[in-house]
C-alpha cells in the first residue's frame, strides 16, 4: 500500500492523473493506455505505468506478453474521492488539457517546424553583396 507522501507524489504528475482516469473502472492494456494518450511515445507511457505500479496505485496483471492495468482505490484512500470529483468536472477537464499540453515535448501539432539550412559560401557572397 503507498504512503501519503508517496500517494501524492505519484498523483502529481497530470500524465499520472490521466492513466489513473483511463484504469479507474476498467482494466486496460498498456498498448490501449498509449493509444488513448497519442501525443506521448510507449516508452513515455510505460514509465509512467511503471510509477503508478510501484507507487502501489496500479495494479499489473500479466497475459502472455501483454499487461493490463487497473486502479487501485483503496491505495488511494482519501484521495480516489478527490480525483472522482475532479474528473467530473468540467473545469478540471479543461486544467489537464492545458497542462498536458504544456508538458508535451516536441513540436506542437499542426505547426511547422523551420528548417535551418546551410548557406554556401557562394550564397552569402551574392546575399551581402
Amino acid at each position: 500500500m503507498a504512503t501519503g507522501s508517496s500517494t501524492l507524489a505519484a498523483v502529481a504528475s497530470p500524465r499520472r492523473r490521466e492513466i489513473l482516469r483511463l484504469v479507474w473502472r476498467d482494466e486496460l492494456s498498456a498498448g490501449d493506455i498509449h493509444r488513448a494518450m497519442p501525443d506521448v511515445t510507449f516508452g513515455a507511457v510505460s514509465l509512467q505505468l511503471r510509477a503508478l505500479v510501484e507507487s502501489g496505485l496500479l495494479t499489473c496483471r500479466r497475459d502472455g506478453r501483454h499487461r493490463f492495468y487497473q486502479a487501485d482505490r483503496a491505495a488511494l484512500g482519501p484521495i480516489a474521492r478527490m480525483l472522482e470529483t475532479m474528473w467530473n468536472d468540467a473545469l478540471w477537464q479543461l486544467k489537464i488539457a492545458a497542462e498536458l499540453e504544456a508538458t508535451r515535448r516536441g513540436p506542437r501539432p499542426g505547426r511547422r517546424v523551420p528548417r535551418l539550412r546551410r548557406l554556401s559560401a557562394t550564397v552569402r557572397r551574392r546575399r551581402t553583396s
